[in-house]
């Protein structure tokens, strides 16, 4: 579903404005709108039909699916699926992948939502273990595991962890490898390419980007496995609306825009971050002195826009945010606007109370910097 012909080895600019754009036909958009059907018509055989019913397929999600398999996996076929929500899509990996008995490693430092799906997992009778990202903790777990999931970097430390190296030592043992791609983007970091089997993404944060939907995703090279995602996302109905599955693809053209921007932005206020004592724990993948960038270095083409650090105490961190004045307070991250909030008030992460979980806009990087060091001479006074 692809317009074709683009060059060789397209630009990541390219590739995102191009992706999963039908072929020109002649008074016809560039980008069909959303098609908004409970069914189709479906006379005859209804297994020979593409599209039946609306929770089973929609020609919406087709075009954004073309485009997301071809950032992904660019040059190799893949499949991806689409969710209702980034929840959706790690459930439905975990759900099809997982049966009663097998193990599975989950991190203990990544997003608390996934975490929150432990207790479900053991219900299901699966054993669940846990273990940092990165280190060798990683790979000792493999042993007897049927599916590891990590992030890399993980939200919200920002740890990173030898992806190739931890798919190869899976594989190794019979294991699978799952990885969250939310706060990377396909632009960013291409697991498939590493040798993981799934990428899933929160489409809600960095590839939408504009903090207006909900939405998940899932890519593998396997389809059978890609087969049993669409069946889980049927039968549960997890299944995201025609409007938003439109908005973004549409936002897909300024990705490498919005993205190239972010992470400029992000290393320019991590860099001024850096030179304020009252800043402790300052972590961004792009930061030369960061204890994850060699190894970032060699995994990711773009760093993030995600800058965490850790201030005094809870009444510190919530006199800067309350000080802020470009910067909002609010969660989620990868948005055009710049986000920051004291991580702790969720609970579920194991940070100080003073751990400061910022997203990096496409704000100009002078007033960024300026909002955040004005509001951390407020919170001092």
């Amino acid at each position: 579903m692809s317009h074709l012909p683009l060059p060789a080895e397209p630009g990541d600019g390219t590739r995102a404005v191009h992706a999963g754009i039908p072929a020109p036909r002649p008074g016809q958009p560039a980008l069909p709108g959303p098609v908004f059907a409970a069914h189709y018509h479906l006379p005859g055989d209804p297994a020979e039909a593409t599209y039946g019913y609306g929770r089973n397929a929609n020609p919406t999600w087709t075009a954004l699916e073309s485009a997301l398999a071809g950032l992904e996996s660019p040059g190799r076929e893949a499949h991806a699926v689409v969710f209702a929500s980034g929840m959706a899509a790690t459930s439905a990996v975990l759900f099809t992948q997982l049966s009663a008995g097998d193990t599975a490693v989950l991190p203990t430092d990544g997003y608390h939502g996934t975490s929150g799906l432990i207790p479900r997992l053991e219900a299901s009778g699966v054993r669940v273990t846990t273990v940092p990202t990165g280190g060798p903790r990683q790979y000792a777990a493999l042993d007897g595991a049927r599916l590891m999931w990590t992030e890399s970097p993980s939200n919200p430390g920002l740890d990173v962890c030898d992806l190739a190296a931890l798919a190869d030592a899976a594989h190794a043992r019979g294991a699978l490898l799952a990885v969250d791609n939310t706060l990377a983007t396909p632009l960013g970091q291409r697991p498939l390419d590493l040798g993981a089997d799934f990428s899933m993404a929160s489409g809600t944060k960095g590839l939408s980007g504009h903090g207006d939907l909900l939405l998940g995703y899932v890519v593998t090279r396997d389809a059978a496995a890609a087969e049993a995602l669409r069946g889980w996302r049927a039968a549960i109905g997890a299944i995201p609306g025609p409007m938003e599955t439109w908005l973004a693809h549409r936002s897909l053209a300024t990705l490498q825009l919005r993205v190239d921007r972010q992470a400029s932005n992000a290393l320019a206020v991590a860099t001024a971050l850096r030179e304020r004592p009252e800043v402790t724990g300052l972590r961004h993948p792009g930061l030369p002195d960061d204890p994850a960038h060699a190894l970032a270095a060699r995994q990711m083409r773009r760093f993030g826009c995600v800058v965490s650090f850790t201030l005094a105490d809870r009444d510190t961190a919530e006199r800067f945010l309350a000080a802020l004045r470009i910067v909002d307070n609010a969660t989620s991250f990868g948005g055009v606007r710049s986000t920051a909030e004291r991580r702790a008030r969720w609970g579920g992460d194991d940070v100080p109370e003073g751990f400061i979980r910022l997203s990096v806009g496409v704000e100009d990087a002078a007033d960024l910097i300026a909002d955040l060091t004005g509001a951390l001479d407020a919170a001092a006074g």
